[in-house]
């Protein structure tokens, strides 16, 4: 389950199971105790993940994109214990998803380093996704980097338990910063006329914010002042494998809302 929540409890008592994994379950575990675990392994390449997770989203978002899903299975983290596990702990000492695990037995975590590799390993298969000149790929990653860093970092405020003013204070940044990104987004994707892994990184957040924000803090769109943001939120909602991200993420939310995260 992701939400405990006695019958009397509110934000300040709600207990929250994050996401990617409870705050001191983050705290990396130590070599002796994984050296102690037999590591899982696959047949095939394997995604470990959930319909929730934004982070993960963006790299199902690629597999999808590129026809992957015959070379890459898609598996909870609950095929190996779950994500508090030891078992899971040897795949990703941080405990956090996603994780790919290939057949030779390596593991890559963080949801970027997967992206950049599929792109690398499968760079043949249509689509690109690769913007086709030095300053569009450095556009590409602006917008990677600066989601990664002061929008994905703070996101918990939407929907963890915390007190109120520091809640506000993170809904204020993010209020801001997607105004800084409204100046990076080319149109009428990320990087100009062509779809790239930047629209994969962002797109995912982008769902979170417009399920939770208008609905559980009163905003009255996350467009405001932001057309470009807006246009390409809703050319991507409008296209095939964008909208069943989104659908698997919103399956997500809506079981959260149905377990009352956010009472």
């Amino acid at each position: 389950t992701w939400v405990s929540r006695s019958t009397t409890a509110k934000w300040s008592t709600l207990k929250v199971v994050s996401m990617e994994a409870p705050r001191l379950a983050s705290l990396p575990r130590s070599m002796s105790q994984r050296k102690k675990t037999k590591v899982p392994t696959f047949n095939k390449m394997t995604l470990l993940d959930m319909p929730v997770s934004n982070n993960g989203a963006r790299v199902r978002m690629l597999i999808y994109l590129k026809g992957l899903e015959d070379e890459i299975d898609i598996m909870s983290p609950e095929v190996v214990g779950g994500l508090k596990s030891d078992e899971y702990a040897v795949l990703n000492p941080q405990c956090k998803m996603p994780v790919m695990v290939l057949p030779d037995g390596m593991s890559l975590p963080e949801s970027e380093v997967i992206v950049n590799y599929l792109v690398d390993k499968y760079g043949e298969v249509e689509p690109d996704l690769m913007p086709h000149s030095p300053e569009l790929r450095a556009r590409g990653q602006l917008a990677i980097r600066f989601h990664d860093l002061y929008i994905n970092n703070i996101q918990g405020c939407m929907y963890k338990a915390m007190d109120i003013d520091s809640r506000a204070d993170m809904i204020r940044s993010l209020n801001e910063q997607l105004d800084v990104l409204e100046e990076i987004v080319m149109g009428p994707y990320i990087t100009g006329h062509f779809m790239s892994t930047a629209d994969c990184a962002l797109f995912p957040t982008f769902v979170f914010m417009v399920f939770i924000l208008p609905k559980y803090f009163g905003w009255e769109t996350v467009f405001h002042r932001r057309p470009k943001l807006e246009a390409w939120f809703n050319l991507l909602c409008s296209q095939a494998v964008p909208a069943k991200v989104k659908a698997e993420l919103e399956s997500g939310l809506n079981g959260w809302a149905a377990n009352e995260r956010w009472d």
